[in-house]
């Protein structure tokens, strides 16, 4: 009689070990002495994210003059830039001191769920300053109508919502596939492309999928700030006076500046052709992980005048000496 039996493929399929972990490459590529600086400069700089932001927090809840829906999506951001570094840095901190760190599934999980669900919320909610921008210069007579409170709760809780579901689509997709032999993720954190690498099975769909996924968070944002800024610029240069000009002018920068980095780097990273996670596409990383949640308080502290006031005012200045 005829026995069947597997094929080659078959068997080194059947052969495979489940990844029970993972172990980060992270930066194991460069010397101790170069980690240790890393780790001395990230670790400032998530410190400085870290106060910086309970700072703008408590100003903005102690000053009532500050109690507008500028300052609201300001304060709800400050929050989701925190939770995002907190899910980040202490890992890459980590794995800076220790190379090949390893990190269970479902820690892993984790640490992507968190890590999409917030940075995806903050594509959305400066999506929504942006709108509450153009509501106060476009139209200043009807702003306290337009972004009356009710509908910026439902703008922030559309942001979180949006970040949570498609954080749960996301997870679900990479954590659905198997894993074998391979367990070192080319990266300080667990992301998708990285993991994604690192499946015994094809992953075009799913790679199709989290392109289009990126597509909808980063440019359907995008589109939507760029066109408010269309018609702020073109409300703004109506203004007769420079001075008034100038003024309105100065209420967009600091939205502005973040948008520009914040879109910037993650546009590079997610739009990009597929890549194999370089040095080049970590120290990238890095600039969204950890300088773009201190830049937006750092922008927001030095750029805007009612913060700086307020700030003076709690360490009891006048603002006007």
């Amino acid at each position: 009689s005829l026995v069947c039996s597997p094929s080659s493929q078959a068997r080194e399929v059947l052969n495979l070990t489940a990844v029970t972990e993972f172990t980060f490459e992270g930066f194991s590529v460069l010397g101790w002495q170069h980690r240790l600086i890393l780790f001395v400069v990230f670790l400032v700089l998530y410190l400085l994210t870290l106060a910086s932001n309970a700072i703008i927090l408590t100003v903005i809840r102690l000053n009532r003059q500050l109690h507008t829906p500028m300052y609201f999506f300001l304060s709800v951001l400050s929050i989701s830039e925190t939770c995002y570094t907190v899910a980040i840095i202490p890992c890459m901190l980590s794995s800076l001191l220790s190379p090949q760190r390893a990190i269970s599934i479902p820690h892993c999980a984790t640490q992507l769920f968190f890590y999409l669900a917030f940075g995806i919320n903050n594509c959305f909610l400066l999506t929504a300053m942006g709108y509450d921008r153009y509501a106060a210069i476009c139209n200043p007579l009807r702003y306290s109508v337009v972004m009356g409170k009710r509908t910026c709760l439902q703008l922030a809780s559309g942001s979180w919502s949006i970040g949570l579901s498609t954080a749960i689509i996301q997870v679900s997709s990479v954590f659905s596939l198997p894993f074998c032999d391979a367990n070192v993720i080319s990266h300080f954190f667990c992301d998708i492309r990285p993991l994604m690498q690192l499946a015994c099975a094809d992953t075009t769909i799913k790679e199709l999928v989290t392109l289009l996924i990126s597509l909808c968070v980063l440019v359907l944002p995008m589109v939507l700030i760029f066109i408010s800024y269309v018609l702020i610029v073109s409300t703004i240069l109506k203004i007769p006076s420079a001075r008034g000009r100038k003024k309105a002018f100065a209420t967009c920068a600091s939205h502005l500046t973040v948008v520009v980095v914040h879109y910037g780097c993650a546009s590079v990273i997610y739009l990009k052709p597929k890549s194999h996670n370089s040095l080049k596409d970590r120290l990238i990383s890095v600039t969204y992980t950890v300088i773009t949640p201190l830049l937006n308080p750092v922008v927001y502290s030095l750029r805007n005048k009612d913060i700086k006031d307020a700030l003076l005012r709690a360490l009891g200045k006048n603002p006007l000496s």
